[in-house]
């Protein structure tokens, strides 16, 4: 696929985001689309940062897997064992393991297995949810869905609860934990838990429609990410990103972390620890949607190929993603 049909899609798309392919760490293709913020008609650049939505479960499952290879935590170590009488309604049996690779069968804040849209509100007092522990009243009653281990369900809660998890036996707050054991270590300058309230020029906007009009999702996601998702980035980076994780700069063994553990047929993939796997090869994958951002990247470890669409809309990335990827 050449430029010439990046740029057919994105102008029949309204494709906004960047778009960036490159081999090893040399470019082959980087190009920016659209608006960063459309009150103040401010484009698109390639320094733009994006939120990734559940793109950065990957850095969440980084971030714990570390605690695992120094022996604070286990793969085996129940969320009970850490939860003590919050959100009574998880398992006794769920593990580490289970919420790493959505098999926990606990119920979900967020379901993408009910029925509903991009424009729905999911968070309640959005502004309120600045720490892990302030997720709690989101994540509790929600009855489980299936017995641990069962099947693979994908679930958004899971990885705020990992969070939790990975607060209480690390003795770090969850930010700090992912700034020090992922971004510092892959050389992520540029990425970044950022307040939706108070975005810094250099971000841009989320977009969605509600009622004719293009609004921002300020009210739609919790005012700062957390495990399942959210954080700022710039496709530099995630391309940096994912040369220092196959390098080993972030943990070792990271073939444990890609090392397929559900096939997901429905999605014609395969699941490792937090990341998505393609159906037959050794690619990995970051993929994410919410309302106002999507994000798909793929890395192959045997190419070193990086391809990236990041985008401020909801389902902007997809058509530009779906014709690189195939």
């Amino acid at each position: 696929m050449g430029q010439g049909d990046i740029d057919e899609i994105a102008n029949r798309t309204g494709f906004s985001g960047v778009v960036w392919i490159d081999r090893a760490g040399q470019i082959e293709f980087a190009k920016a689309y659209g608006l960063a913020n459309r009150a103040y008609a401010v484009p698109n650049t390639l320094d733009t940062r994006f939120g990734i939505a559940s793109g950065s479960k990957g850095f969440t499952a980084l971030a714990v897997f570390s605690l695992v290879r120094e022996g604070v935590l286990d793969l085996s170590t129940t969320a009970r064992s850490l939860l003590g009488n919050d959100l009574p309604l998880i398992a006794d049996d769920v593990t580490v393991e289970h919420l790493l690779t959505h098999t926990s069968g606990i119920g979900d804040y967020l379901d993408e297995e009910a029925d509903s849209e991009i424009t729905d509100y999911f968070v309640g007092a959005a502004h309120e949810l600045t720490t892990t522990e302030a997720f709690l009243p989101l994540l509790d009653g929600h009855p489980t869905k299936f017995r641990a281990g069962e099947r693979f369900s994908y679930c958004n809660g899971g990885f705020v609860v990992l969070a939790l998890l990975a607060e209480r036996a690390g003795g770090i707050g969850y930010h700090d934990l992912v700034r020090e054991r992922v971004l510092r270590p892959a050389g992520m300058t540029r990425t970044e838990f950022l307040r939706s309230d108070e975005l810094p020029a250099d971000v841009a906007v989320g977009y969605l429609p509600l009622d004719g009009k293009d609004r921002s999702n300020v009210f739609h996601l919790p005012v700062l990410a957390n495990g399942d998702g959210g954080i700022h980035t710039t496709a530099a980076d995630i391309s940096t990103f994912w040369r220092a994780l196959f390098a080993g700069d972030i943990v070792d063994h990271v073939e444990e972390v890609v090392r397929p553990r559900c096939d997901v047929p429905d999605q014609s993939r395969r699941y490792g620890l937090g990341f998505w796997l393609h159906e037959t090869t050794d690619t990995a994958m970051l993929v994410g949607y919410d309302a106002g951002a999507s994000f798909q990247s793929t890395h192959d470890p045997r190419t070193g190929t990086t391809r990236t669409v990041l985008s401020n809309t909801s389902p902007g990335a997809w058509p530009i993603a779906r014709a690189l990827m195939s």
